[in-house]
């Protein structure tokens, strides 16, 4: 009884301590993808290099490599050269010669000849003091795979890496073969019109045995009771993808634990240039 009375009042501590823009606080969205290329690893590496923790989203190839993509279709980031899925495509033959540095406002850049990573070669990035957070973006039958990828790498550990990902089924299958890694929901703001309530939030993560919740920030749904009630229930909270300096800084004042930012250096900046 005592036990869950010191753990009841360490809950409560923490809910009240809020985190604040710090380089262990911020993660840069596929990489900082605002100076390289989204999901590759100059991505990565910059955001290593910065000092950030990052995001990478992964699939499932049809040969059964898990490498970083963000959408289902290959053609955005190829700038149209490659129509199939990532799922259709194989890795050996088709996804490893991609060009994925060349697209948009990209053309021309030093990152021409760029292609998509393995997740194995993400995972070297990992380093204690920041995470990798890795997005699942296929369904459930990637989670064998994923496992093997982590069981023959030394560098990403539960200290150092987690998973988040919109769908319950994949969140609650990571939980059962990957139990010591952490696991967030990721979850909209809004459904329908409405927000997405706290309480409805705890209902998801009890149902899948989450860690706790990744939501994207909107002021509109959220205030620091939304984030206190999921705290006190037990679950962390963090939230998605902010790119103003004034958003991110309230994000934190509700509660957010860590906040997803395409510009992590940039909101690092403006924070240190404010308290000055």
């Amino acid at each position: 009884m005592k036990v869950k009375f010191l753990a009841a009042i360490a809950l409560v501590a923490s809910c009240a301590i809020g985190a604040e823009i710090d380089y262990n606080t911020l993660i840069s969205h596929r990489g900082e993808s605002v100076d390289a290329p989204e999901n590759t690893l100059p991505a990565f590496k910059t955001a290593v290099d910065r000092g950030f923790g990052f995001e990478c989203d992964i699939y499932l190839s049809a040969d059964k490599r898990c490498f970083t993509f963000h959408d289902k279709s290959l053609t955005r980031t190829t700038g149209g050269k490659c129509k199939k899925t990532c799922a259709e495509a194989s890795w050996a033959d088709e996804i490893s010669k991609l060009d994925v540095g060349s697209w948009g406002k990209w053309k021309g850049s030093k990152f021409e000849g760029t292609n998509p990573a393995l997740l194995e070669d993400v995972l070297a990035l990992a380093r204690d003091g920041r995470y990798i957070y890795v997005e699942i973006k296929a369904g459930p039958e990637i989670v064998p795979y994923v496992k093997e990828v982590f069981a023959k790498q030394k560098n990403a550990t539960p200290k150092n890496a987690l998973f988040i990902c919109f769908n319950a089924t994949v969140c609650a299958e990571l939980k059962k073969q990957m139990p010591e890694y952490k696991v967030y929901w990721l979850s909209t703001s809004a459904r329908k019109g409405e927000g997405v309530t706290a309480e409805q939030i705890i209902a998801r993560l009890k149902k899948i045995g989450a860690d706790g919740v990744d939501v994207h920030f909107n002021p509109k749904y959220q205030d620091k009771a939304f984030f206190d009630k999921i705290k006190a229930a037990g679950y962390e909270t963090h939230v998605w993808t902010v790119n103003n300096y004034k958003l991110a800084k309230m994000a934190f004042e509700m509660g957010a634990q860590t906040l997803t930012t395409d510009c992590s250096k940039k909101i690092y900046d403006e924070h240190q240039a404010a308290k000055k």
